[in-house]
């Protein structure tokens, strides 16, 4: 039965500390408690462990308001499952408690797609949105999620899955109470100027808000940006919700941690409101 499904963490210990106090101290050193507050729509998030991408990931959502509905998306490094793949029930756990999947929403979305199938595999094992709970947990503990994997560039079909989610939405009438997260890291393993240069181009895209010219650059540029179909789909279904402007928060590659340049994988973290 799928609503017995718990899903452990499987990068706890690796990507963030096992323990909750001190998973709950490294993220207090890591947030912006001056930051502004911006009540977003969507937002994208790095995924790499929190020494390299975890002041990007804190800094971004310390400047949102945690909605009580979240729905995660995320690329699927593991190849397990299907190409659109969601959960519609049970619970994600991590360090600092459990989050329930919103059966209603994610339900909402199955019945009224064209490609999102309900996929446990797909999560088993993939990392992309486990390491996001825990910055969001932090700061609030009264939200569900709806968990959603991807390993399709095809670009009309994901712009579909974003309005699909959209419509989800406005049927069970939360607009006002949804955030969507897209889970992404930038460039992989390229010295640190070139990085800076395809990075800067990828996300001179997302922050037009223009997801077809984000998958063009990806591609014309070969920018191994992991996430760049779970930013597509949440720029389309959160511009179908209203959103109409974003913000670059926080930028930075794991050089700038380890003081390597030679390779480096870039972070950044933008909200969409």
């Amino acid at each position: 039965m799928q609503s017995s499904k718990v899903r452990e963490p499987v990068v706890a210990g690796q990507f963030y500390p096992a323990s909750e106090r001190s998973l709950r101290s490294q993220i207090e050193s890591l947030i912006d408690k001056k930051t502004e507050k911006f009540d977003a729509i969507g937002c994208m998030l790095p995924h790499a462990g929190y020494p390299y991408s975890g002041k990007v990931a804190a800094e971004t959502v310390s400047s949102i308001n945690i909605k009580k509905n979240i729905i995660l998306l995320g690329p699927n490094h593991t190849g397990y499952g299907s190409a659109f793949s969601i959960m519609t029930e049970g619970i994600w756990k991590t360090p600092l408690g459990e989050v329930k999947i919103n059966s209603a929403l994610a339900k909402a979305m199955l019945s009224g797609s064209k490609y999102l199938e309900e996929d446990y595999l797909a999560h088993a094992y993939e990392h992309s949105l486990e390491v996001e709970l825990p910055f969001l947990q932090y700061f609030s503990t009264d939200f569900e999620i709806v968990p959603i994997t991807f390993m399709s560039q095809d670009i009309n079909a994901l712009k579909c899955v974003g309005k699909e989610i959209a419509e989800a939405v406005n049927l069970l009438k939360i607009k006002g109470s949804v955030l969507i997260v897209a889970s992404s890291d930038m460039t992989h393993y390229e010295p640190q100027e070139e990085a800076l240069k395809k990075d800067k181009e990828a996300i001179k895209a997302i922050l037009e808000l223009n997801e077809d010219k984000l998958m063009k650059e990806t591609a014309r540029l070969d920018i191994t940006m992991c996430g760049s179909a779970p930013t597509a789909v949440m720029l389309s279904a959160a511009k179908s919700l209203g959103a109409n402007n974003a913000k670059l928060i926080k930028y930075q590659t794991s050089g700038d941690v380890t003081n390597d340049k030679d390779s480096v994988v870039g972070y950044a973290g933008i909200v969409v409101y």
